[in-house]
């Protein structure tokens, strides 16, 4: 599996390594698209987004440190989580392929979703 290069980095609230399909959820009204297994990708979290935090099998977030909503949540749930990734959300689309490294704080585009 090769990767498209792009690596972004911040700060680890829970540790794990997983790669999956990202899915970036802006509002409540994203919710829908998250199915179990896929990473969730946000500004930050919210106790309303509780749902698919728990189908998520990493969440990564632009904002937040070790004690956001995020980085709690991940803990509780067992899941990899990186906060603080800062443009997590502009790098990364929809369908794109992830690898999120959160022994390292490491999240990287391995494939990007055919347009």
């Amino acid at each position: 599996q090769e990767s498209t290069g792009e690596r972004l980095y911040g700060n680890v609230a829970n540790p794990g390594k997983v790669e999956g399909i990202a899915k970036i959820i802006f509002t409540t009204n994203d919710m829908s698209k998250m199915e179990k297994g896929d990473i969730l990708v946000s500004p930050c979290t919210r106790p309303e987004y509780i749902s698919v935090m728990k189908k998520a099998s990493a969440i990564i977030t632009d904002e937040g440190g070790i004690t956001s909503h995020a980085a709690i949540v991940s803990r509780e749930l067992g899941v990899p989580c990186i906060v603080g990734l800062r443009n997590a959300t502009d790098v990364i689309k929809d369908g794109d392929i992830i690898l999120v490294n959160a022994n390292h704080g490491i999240v990287q585009v391995m494939k990007r979703k055919k347009q």
